[in-house]
Parts: structure tokens; C-alpha cells; sequence
């Protein structure tokens, strides 16, 4: 087996997308990639997609799911935090020490 071999084994294939959609998916917001996400879905699901049509629709998915999950994390992460900060203040909750 020949280096070059090696290295086509080895490298991923170039991606469908664009810097420019992946920037719009970027900014997306959790309601419209999840809207989206449903349509990549439900186009790949009623088939009739040649293969390019397939992985372009797969790859868009992919984008759109780890937006959507992202977002969902972040705001997982803040309800933590506004949990721990109610936590750590229920014991001076409503106590004249409260409003000094």
C-alpha cells in the first residue's frame, strides 16, 4: 500500500455545506433549526432523493441537530445556575439579612 493510499483512506469527505449556511444555521434560533431539522427529516424519510440529495439533507440534519441541541444545552446550563443561586439563598430567603 502506497502513502497516497493511505492518505485517501484516511481523510473525511469534503462537506456539502457551505461557510455561509453553516453561518446561518449558526445563528439560528432553536425554533427554526428544530422546524428545519423536522423538514431534512421528513425529506430523507419519503425518499426519492438521489444519493447527493441524501447526504446534502443528512449533513444539513447534522447541522441543524447540533444547533438545536447547543441551544438546548445553554439554556439547560442556566436553569442549573438559577437553581444552585435559589439553593445557595433559601437560607437567607425572606430574613431581615436578606435586604441589608
Amino acid at each position: 500500500m502506497t502513502d497516497t493510499a493511505n492518505t485517501s483512506e484516511n481523510t473525511t469527505p469534503a462537506s456539502t455545506l457551505t461557510d455561509k449556511e453553516r453561518e446561518l444555521i449558526a445563528q439560528m434560533p432553536y425554533e427554526e433549526a428544530r422546524d428545519k431539522l423536522i423538514q431534512a427529516v421528513q425529506a430523507l424519510e419519503t425518499g426519492g432523493l438521489n444519493l447527493d440529495q441524501s447526504m446534502r439533507q443528512w449533513e444539513i440534519g447534522e447541522a441543524l441537530a447540533k444547533r438545536a441541541q447547543g441551544l438546548l444545552n445553554d439554556v439547560r446550563a442556566k436553569l442549573d445556575q438559577a437553581q444552585a443561586d435559589q439553593a445557595a439563598n433559601q437560607a437567607t430567603a425572606g430574613t431581615q439579612s436578606n435586604l441589608d
